[in-house]
C-alpha cells in the first residue's frame, strides 16, 4: 500500500499478524524487500520503503523528516508504540526513534553503528601511516560510488539490482537513492557515529555487530580495527543495550537470516510490552 497522507508518498508493505507491532526499516540503498526473509512469529510486522527508496516519494534527508515519515507510517496503520528493528542506516534511524519515543518497547540495530569512513581514532591497533592510507582509499572509492548513482545504470547491471531499486527518467535507467541523497547522508554526524546516541537510549535496545568483513573489503587491515573500535565503544553502552555479534558481514540479514532471525524474536520476547523487561 501507499501512504498518501503526507509530505511525500510512502510506500508500505504490511505482513500482518495478530501480535505486537513491529515497524521495520531497511539500509542505505535497499527497499522494503530486505525483509521478506524475517520470520518473527505472530507480531504484526510492517516494513517500509525509506524517502528517496524504493516506491516512496523522493524529499530532502533531514532525520527529523525521515522520523516523521515514519510517525506518517505508525499514525496511519494505527500501529500504537511499535518496536522498531532497522539495518544499517534503518538502525540509525532506529536509534534516534528510540530517542523521540522513550516509551518504545524495544529497538533492534542491525550493524548500524557508524560508517567505515571514519574518524581515524575508530581504528585502534593500525599503523597510522597504513590506516591513513586505506581510509584514503575508502574514500575514494565511496566518491565513485556516489558519483555513478547519478548516472544512467548501465543494462548489464540492471538485473543486478531490485527492480523496486529502479526508476525510469527520459527514457534511461537510474538506481535509488540518488547522489544528492547520498550526499546529504554521508556527512551527517548521526551517519558517521550512533554510538554517542545509543548511550542516550533508555528503553530495551539490542544491537548486533557483524565479525565479518563487508564484500569487496575482506582481507585487508581497515575493517578488523574498525570493529576493535565498535567493540571497545560499546563496552560502556548502558545495561538496557544488549550486544550481540553474529557470523556475517554486513549484509547479516541475507546471509544468516536464521540467526538473526532468532536474535530479534528473543529479544522481542523478553521485551513484550508490559512483561518484566519493559517495566
Amino acid at each position: 500500500m501507499t501512504v498518501t497522507d503526507h509530505e511525500i508518498p510512502l510506500a508500505v508493505r504490511d505482513f500482518g499478524g495478530p501480535g505486537e507491532p513491529v515497524l521495520l526499516l531497511h539500509g542505505l540503498g535497499g527497499t522494503l524487500e530486505a525483509w521478506d526473509v524475517l520470520e518473527l512469529g505472530d507480531h504484526r510486522l510492517v516494513a517500509m520503503d525509506l524517502r528517496g527508496h524504493g516506491l516512496s516519494g523522493d524529499g530532502p534527508w533531514e532525520w527529523e523528516r525521515v522520523l516523521d515519515d515514519v510517525e506518517a507510517v505508525v499514525r496511519h496503520l494505527d500501529l500504537g508504540n511499535p518496536a522498531i528493528v532497522g539495518h544499517s542506516l534503518g538502525g540509525m534511524l532506529a536509534v534516534l526513534w528510540a530517542l523521540r519515543h522513550p516509551e518504545c518497547p524495544g529497538i533492534v540495530n542491525l550493524d548500524g553503528l557508524r560508517s567505515a569512513e571514519n574518524d581515524p581514532d575508530n581504528y585502534p591497533g593500525m599503523d597510522p601511516a597504513t590506516r591513513d592510507q586505506e581510509l584514503a582509499h575508502l574514500k575514494a572509492v565511496f566518491d565513485a560510488q556516489a558519483a555513478s548513482m547519478g548516472q544512467p545504470l548501465p543494462v548489464e547491471f540492471q538485473g543486478m539490482v531490485p527492480r523496486r531499486a529502479l526508476t525510469e527518467r527520459d527514457g534511461k535507467t537510474y538506481a535509488r537513492p540518488g547522489t544528492e541523497l547520498l550526499k546529504a547522508v554521508r556527512y551527517t554526524p548521526e551517519f558517521r557515529d550512533t554510538i554517542p546516541l545509543l548511550r542516550q537510549v533508555t528503553c530495551a535496545a539490542l544491537v548486533v555487530i557483524p565479525t565479518q568483513d563487508p564484500p569487496g573489503m575482506q582481507g585487508g587491515e581497515l575493517m578488523e580495527a574498525f570493529r576493535r573500535g565498535i567493540r571497545r565503544d560499546l563496552a560502556d553502552v548502558p545495561p538496557n543495550v544488549h550486544v550481540e555479534e553474529v557470523d556475517a558481514g554486513h549484509n547479516m540479514l541475507a546471509e544468516q537470516p536464521k540467526a538473526v532471525t532468532t536474535l530479534i524474536t528473543d529479544f522481542l520476547a523478553a521485551n513484550r510490552p508490559g512483561g518484566p523487561s519493559s517495566s
